[in-house]
């Protein structure tokens, strides 16, 4: 405000905004501080909140002078407001920003607008989980609704585009509770695969990111197993926790589902070869078969304690007289077979000398690894029949040949002894693979996978 003092009706301006901001204040302290300061608001409120009344009191002069000052301005201000009611100025005077604001009845200002917010680091973290209330995870259901559907969600933000790495695999899980999930692989003659999961737990979704997103694992899952995926703190994963006494989450487990009895299980973050590797063993028979393979020798062991119980109850005469006439039997068979035995053990030594191991069997020399672009590189796993596990890098255009040039330098025998590969998923198009097909890598579509050698 500096050159000209101010006018009366910007005096009482600056004390109305001197009012509004040191509430509980007279009319008379604000013009007073005013007038200290050269009619500055801002220096006057500084002025104000630094020394208070004691600034009053070092100015009483002016203080008085002031009171003077803010009578005079208030009486000719009432008495120009007066003579613009009864007698308003022409429109040409009413441009003048200064006499418009005299001639209005309320020369107040309108209150400042209401602001509300809202310190998002004191809100309490909400995490979304499913509804423990429901007997099961309604898959479809949340498969619409939920933010990890990448087809609807296709020009979405990067946030939405991070979540789709951790989406569930929706396409295999079954839908329905633990009890339907049995009978469905009991009924299809598949085993049934467990995942436990908790929204807690990093591991849960680097298991949907890596695991169940590759396309081997998944391939294996639809052809031998019915998956189930359902989280820990759903009345179903109790259930399962329960059952299978699971002292930790993420976990995976492999179920007999005519049993019900746990066949294998996994704890924490399990990567596809690994698992896959695991599961293999599970591939050559289903349930039924394997139970068909297990009861042949439980029924021995029942007779064998039958038999000792009634033997038990026989006489020490009887048994000493049963055992004397099976030794003098066993005596003559032995005397009529003499010759027979002889005569046999000359000829086993002929058929044993028959598969000859002499002859060195010749494959294609085998080139230098080949090194590049993953475009052009088909990288192949090994499983060896004493278990190890061998990999190497092909060539897609390269002859399948190649693998028993590799492998025979690795099995005991190999260069000698003929063998063969079996890819272990079901379903392919080759599942066997022999030395006499001309196909190349590609063709046999071995890129990125894993066989199983077996000597013939």
């Amino acid at each position: 405000m500096a050159g000209a003092p101010p006018t009366a009706a910007e005096q009482d301006a600056l004390v109305s905004s001197f009012l509004e901001i040191a509430a509980g204040q007279t009319p008379h302290t604000a013009t007073q501080f005013l007038q200290m300061t050269s009619w500055h608001l801002e220096e006057a409120l500084q002025l104000f909140y630094i020394d208070g009344e004691a600034a009053l009191a070092a100015h009483p002069t002016a203080a008085a002078s002031a009171e003077a000052a803010a009578l005079a301005a208030a009486a000719a201000a009432a008495e120009v407001e007066e003579g613009f009611r009864f007698h308003p100025p022409p429109a040409a005077a009413l441009e003048d920003g200064m006499l418009q604001g005299l001639g209005d009845e309320d020369d107040v200002r309108a209150p400042l607008p209401v602001r509300r917010e809202t310190l998002y680091g004191d809100a309490p973290m909400v995490v979304t989980r499913p509804n423990a209330m429901v007997a099961f995870r309604n898959f479809e259901e949340e498969a619409r609704q939920s933010a990890w559907d990448s087809e609807q969600n296709a020009t979405s933000s990067s946030r939405d585009n991070l979540a789709s790495l951790y989406r569930p695999p929706f396409e295999l899980m079954f839908n329905g509770p633990f009890d339907k999930a049995k009978l469905e692989a009991s009924s299809l003659d598949k085993w049934l695969l467990i995942n436990l999961q908790s929204t807690e737990e990093f591991s849960s979704h680097m298991l949907n990111r890596d695991t169940w997103a590759n396309e081997a694992v998944a391939q294996t899952i639809r052809s031998n197993f019915i998956f189930w995926q359902v989280y820990q703190d759903t009345s179903e994963g109790r259930k399962v926790c329960t059952y299978y006494k699971l002292d930790s989450v993420p976990a995976i487990l492999l179920i007999d589902p005519i049993t019900g009895q746990k066949m294998r299980g996994w704890n924490g973050m399990v990567y596809p070869d690994s698992l896959l590797e695991d599961l293999m063993s599970y591939l050559e028979k289903g349930p039924k078969e394997h139970h068909a393979a297990q009861p042949q020798k439980r029924p021995r062991k029942i007779d064998q304690e039958t038999s000792v119980s009634r033997q038990g109850k026989t006489a020490v005469e009887d048994e000493d007289e049963e055992l004397a006439r099976a030794v003098a039997a066993s005596l003559e068979e032995n005397k009529g077979a003499e010759g027979s035995d002889a005569s046999d053990d000359k000829t086993i030594p002929e058929e044993e000398t028959e598969p000859s191991l002499s002859v060195k069997l010749e494959y294609p020399p085998l080139p230098e690894e080949p090194k590049g672009s993953r475009d052009l590189l088909c990288r192949v796993a090994i499983r060896l029949p004493d278990g190890r596990r061998i990999q190497r890098n092909f060539l897609h255009t390269d002859s399948i040949k190649l693998l028993w040039s590799f492998c025979s330098s690795q099995v005991e025998d190999g260069e000698k002894r003929a063998f063969h590969f079996v890819q272990p998923i079901p379903g392919s198009s080759n599942n066997n693979l022999e030395y006499g097909s001309e196909q190349t890598f590609r063709e046999a579509g071995l890129a990125n996978s894993m066989i199983n050698l077996l000597l013939d």
